[in-house]
């Protein structure tokens, strides 16, 4: 599937315009151990990435056994977006490829609204994409289902075949493909996620800077 002439580009947020994964995955590995069950960063990465936090939850209360404390989501919350006012940075090239890209943009993630707007404005995004963030809590429908999807595109006036995602985890994928989208896969140079996305993603890059040309292309 080709998508001349894209009338919309579709970017996720965690690992793609922020660098968050780590900090919020750090956040939740020590949250998850205060509650008595022990996650390695790469078992983390393997289980957590791109998965809403009620998914999460339910691996890590399937793992203790036992409900986590009511206030677990609050703390984790909480923690995480301290973490971010002292860590957060955008990808590296970010802003310059936002600036090179001519096509329309918006932001659609599995987080809710104020973490996007929180980490968005840390880092001197939100102004790209004011007005036009999309989170799947407000939406009421979470990656890999392609209903966040196609409601951006629905809101914006773009038709799905016409669109093009940037995501860096395989629910990303799975809910853009699901949408009739085109999707290009950001590994960040991570041989890891390479591979992982290689199979399932229409194209591969790995720098920030590598996408405006890749989107004149498409």
């Amino acid at each position: 599937m080709t998508c001349a002439s894209p009338e919309l580009i579709i970017f996720d947020s965690d690992g793609v315009l922020v660098d968050s994964e780590i900090i919020a995955l750090t956040v939740l590995v020590r949250t998850a151990s205060e509650e008595g069950v022990a996650i390695s960063m790469e078992d983390a990465i393997r289980s957590f990435r791109g998965v809403k936090m009620t998914d999460c939850v339910r691996e890590i209360e399937r793992r203790l056994g036992r409900s986590v404390r009511d206030t677990f989501v609050a703390d984790v919350r909480q923690a995480t977006a301290l973490a971010f006012d002292a860590e957060l940075r955008p990808v590296e090239g970010i802003h310059a490829a936002l600036a090179a890209i001519t096509a329309p943009v918006c932001v659609a993630s599995n987080g809710p609204m104020s973490k996007l707007t929180h980490a968005l404005g840390l880092t001197s995004l939100l102004g790209h994409f004011e007005g036009r963030i999309f989170s799947a809590y407000e939406v009421g429908s979470w990656k890999p289902d392609p209903g966040l999807f196609l409601h951006a595109a629905q809101t914006l006036g773009a038709h799905p075949s016409r669109c093009i995602v940037v995501e860096d985890s395989l629910s990303g994928i799975y809910a853009a493909k699901a949408a009739g989208m085109r999707v290009l896969g950001f590994t960040g140079g991570d041989p890891e996620i390479e591979q992982e996305l290689a199979a399932v993603c229409d194209d591969l890059f790995h720098r920030m800077s590598d996408l405006p040309a890749l989107l004149s292309m498409e």
